[in-house]
């Protein structure tokens, strides 16, 4: 058993002021792997204060010192890379291969864009050539508490150190209590790469106490949150009385609209997309919306597809999906398949209770539904699993129509091989995020949503900006 009590507040690592015990569990085997502490109200004003003093200091170190200790930080980041592969796989149950490619492999693909448009970044600027005496400056924000989630610690852990640390801004972060051993290695990571004391500080608690106490507190400057969108409400809510910025990346349930003319592995690409991560990701293209003339062959080629997915341990090697990260999760998503077969919906593939073969472990059966409508519960809720619901289209505003029917607005993807209609496409798509054809957005692109997917963006200058505040200077001298 891992005992990992101890936060790190000021530069070293701190034991809690007072017991207050949480295991870890392992979803592979139900087993607890690991004995954390959640904080206490004096834990996080202990932090908070550490990252109030350390903040004049840290905001006045000239840009290019705070990107050469980013730059630092990547080294040994990628020395602890297996390190931290291991306690994300064990602590959510993303397969040992895919999280040493893709939960670890994203933290460094962050930091690395930071630094690329950090050091192009204007820190200070002339408003115009007309008037070269207005000054903008984009100084650090101030004290930001930052709330991560459990299904992508890491590429969300970076996404928000790395801007903060860029921008100036000085941070309390609080993990998942679901997935906090990863975010404990990072913890290293900035010590070792010589971060000033108080600049980067970690506090482990659930939502109810750490969350809601960084919140509301009054020496925290901005909250940047990732997680569901009931929380992200609360969070905004909590913060109010307080007027600190808020900037939320919450849940999503995007549309993949597949025209008759999309390439042979449109659907494919699809599934396996939605099945990533065991559709634990707020952007999975959750919705497929596939054009009439060709909709009887996709439903064919999706089961097809869900049923050669394979589900295995966390801790095996391979190309499998492991399980969801909790007993909570498991029973939410079970409760939908079986709200899509109460409501209607025709079942190809998967549905409730454990793949074959297992008794124990949170792992759910690779789904999919075909037939349904996007006023079914499946269509309208973030299931948050491998759960993928397919639903017939005849003309491109239909299409429109129901992929924009949604509280939600965070990614919505597009199959056609018009280039005309892609656009198009793109254009009245309501989300932060539209991908097409199977490309993905580039490094430096902004992540986010619009809606009751948040607000804010993360990722290169974007996620720089998210921590800057912008004061506007008279007068300046330019002899």
């Amino acid at each position: 058993m891992i005992e990992k009590r101890n936060f790190y507040i000021n530069g070293a690592w701190v034991a809690p002021s007072q017991p207050n015990d949480f295991e870890v569990i392992d979803p592979s085997t139900e087993e607890p792997c690991a004995v954390i502490s959640l904080g206490s109200e004096a834990d996080t004003n202990a932090a908070v204060a550490a990252a109030r003093a350390a903040f004049p200091g840290w905001m006045a170190t000239p840009p290019a010192a705070r990107i050469a200790l980013v730059e630092k930080l990547i080294e040994i980041y990628i020395s602890k890379a297996e390190e931290m592969a291991q306690a994300s796989s064990t602590e959510m149950g993303a397969p040992i291969d895919m999280a040493r490619t893709q939960q670890v492999g994203a933290g460094a693909f962050h930091l690395k864009n930071f630094v690329r448009a950090a050091k192009s970044f204007e820190f200070e600027r002339p408003l115009s050539e007309k008037f070269p005496n207005d000054r903008i400056i984009y100084e650090a924000a101030g004290v930001c508490a930052l709330i991560t989630p459990w299904n992508w610690p890491m590429n969300q852990i970076t996404l928000k150190v790395g801007a903060a640390a860029v921008a100036g801004c000085t941070m309390v972060l609080k993990p998942s209590e679901q997935s906090p051993l990863n975010a404990m290695v990072f913890a290293e990571c900035m010590h070792e790469a010589g971060f000033p004391p108080g600049v980067f500080n970690l506090v482990n608690g659930d939502g109810v106490g750490v969350g809601t106490q960084l919140s509301g507190h009054p020496d925290v400057d901005m909250i940047s949150f990732t997680g569901s969108t009931r929380a992200g409400i609360a969070i905004s809510k909590n913060a109010a009385d307080t007027l600190k910025h808020v900037h939320l990346e919450l849940g999503g349930k995007g549309a993949n609209v597949i025209f008759d003319d999309a390439d042979e592995k449109a659907v494919k690409r699809g599934v396996l997309h939605m099945m990533n991560n065991t559709g634990q990701s707020c952007n999975a293209p959750s919705r497929m919306l596939v054009q009439r003339g060709i909709y009887d062959k996709a439903v064919e080629t999706a089961a097809a597809v869900a049923e050669k997915v394979t589900v295995g341990s966390a801790h095996d090697e391979g190309h499998h999906i492991g399980p969801v990260v909790n007993e909570l999760q498991w029973n939410k998503i079970q409760d939908l398949i079986q709200k899509g077969i109460d409501e209607g919906a025709r079942l190809i593939a998967g549905g409730t209770g454990r793949p074959e073969g297992f008794n124990k472990g949170y792992y759910v059966r690779p789904t999919v539904f075909a037939d349904a409508n996007n006023q079914m519960t499946i269509a309208r809720e973030e299931i948050f699993g491998p759960v993928l619901t397919m639903i017939p289209f005849d003309t491109e505003e239909e299409a429109i129509e129901i992929a924009n029917d949604t509280p939600y607005g965070l990614t919505n993807y597009v199959q056609t091989q018009d280039g005309e209609r892609a656009n198009r496409m793109a254009r009245v798509l309501r989300s932060g995020m539209v991908e097409m054809n199977g490309k993905s957005r580039s490094p430096g692109s902004p992540f986010g949503g619009i809606k009751h997917s948040g607000n804010g963006r993360e990722g290169g200058v974007w996620g720089i900006e998210d921590f800057l505040e912008v004061k506007a200077v008279g007068g300046w001298s330019t002899e």
